[in-house]
């Protein structure tokens, strides 16, 4: 499974909640799961129970950053699927050059 999650504290103090999003980052990254991060999500990959304690463990560390704690979660479940997270992607690219339009051109 793919999930693609969000999550910030709520109730601290300043406009920037950077150093929290690098608490969870951080706890993805070091999971050793296949991971991307993005301006607005990160996505991870693996099967159900380690996806969910990474989730778990990432908005456990935002938590530290406010008294309350948002989270924002999508996922794609396809079991027997392995390596969609850039398998997704590179299908998506393909079919773009087949119809004539390159994915990396800024819009």
């Amino acid at each position: 499974m793919i999930v693609a999650f969000s999550v910030a504290p709520s109730g601290t103090v300043g406009d920037s909640v950077h150093d929290a999003v690098a608490a969870a980052v951080k706890v993805v990254r070091e999971s050793g799961l296949p991971n991307r991060t993005s301006s607005m999500f990160t996505e991870v990959e693996g099967d159900w129970d380690e996806v969910m304690e990474v989730v778990k463990r990432a908005t456990e560390a935002v938590s530290e950053y406010g008294p309350r704690v948002s989270l924002v979660l999508k996922a794609d479940i396809r079991p027997g699927h392995e390596r969609e997270l850039t398998g997704k992607v590179e299908r998506l690219e393909r079919a773009l050059e087949g119809a004539g339009v390159r994915l990396d051109e800024e819009a």
